[in-house]
Parts: C-alpha cells; structure tokens; sequence
C-alpha cells in the first residue's frame, strides 16, 4: 500500500491530485497539522521543504516529504482562507521552523502554535519592518515600477 493510499482515510475531507506528480493529498485547512504528523507517522520522517504559492483561489501552503522506506515522495497542500493563517508543524518536524519563517516573510502567512496564537518569527531575509510581502502577485517588484517594460505590449 502506498503512503498516499494510507494517509487518505487518515485525514477527513482531504483529496487525491492525480494531475499531478510526485502522490499529492489537498487537505483541509483545519486538518494540516493533523495530516503532517499522520505522514510522519505512517514513515514519511524525512522533511524537505515547505512553501507557499499564491494562486487565483488564495495562498496554498505546500509541503513536500519523503519516505525513505519504502521510497516515496508526498505533497501535502491546503489552501488558505483570507487571515492567511495556519498551523504550524514545526512541532512534527524542527526544519520547517526555518521554512515556516521565510514563508511567512515572503507571502504574510501568519503560523499558529499548538493553542492556536501567532508565532513571533524574527526576519529572515528582508530588511526589519519592510512593510510588504514580496513574493504575493499584489507586490509590484521596484525595478518594475521604475523600469518601462522593454517590449511592445504590457504582458498584462
């Protein structure tokens, strides 16, 4: 049986992606950490990165593991709602702190510990009070905004 055939019942109302490829569970909001420590526990120990992605339909936080025997990859993805906030799994796996602090530097994702109040995460990357999110489509990169686009047509 495949990790994702195992996770699946595990995690209440989340879906299989089969368009795309490594094994890809969307999960319910409320249930990500649940479905975090369920992969870890059903052997996928191996924490490679998570992320985020803003998309059309709101910021998806992803999260890519690895079970090492035997091998698999998984993708686990929510989609999160307006606060943009969600549980943190650095309590399942210590890596993802670093992980989770970029991510909410880069796309104001705010993560909540265990009794669901805001982590405090000190800047990573960006200078202390930079007041946007760079990475969110709503962020006009700078050197756009001073610099005409080269060609004939805006490629908006």
């Amino acid at each position: 049986m495949t990790l994702l055939e195992e996770l699946l019942p595990r995690v209440e109302g989340a879906t299989v992606d089969d368009g795309f490829a490594p094994a890809t569970l969307d999960v319910p909001l409320d249930g990500w950490a649940g479905a975090v420590a369920a992969a870890k526990g059903l052997g996928a120990t191996y924490f490679d990165f998570l992320s985020a992605v803003d998309e059309p339909d709101g910021i998806r936080v992803v999260c890519h593991l690895v079970r090492p025997v035997p091998f698999e990859h998984l993708v686990l993805r929510t989609v999160l709602d307006t606060a943009a906030t969600v549980a943190s799994v650095a309590s399942v796996f210590e890596g993802a702190a670093w992980h989770e602090r970029e991510t909410a530097e880069m796309f104001g994702v705010t993560f909540l510990d265990g009794s669901g109040e805001p982590l405090r995460l000190a800047p990573l990357l960006l200078p202390p009070g930079f007041p946007h999110h760079p990475l969110r489509k709503d962020y006009a990169l700078q050197a756009r905004v001073e610099t005409p686009w080269p060609g004939e047509k805006e490629p908006s």
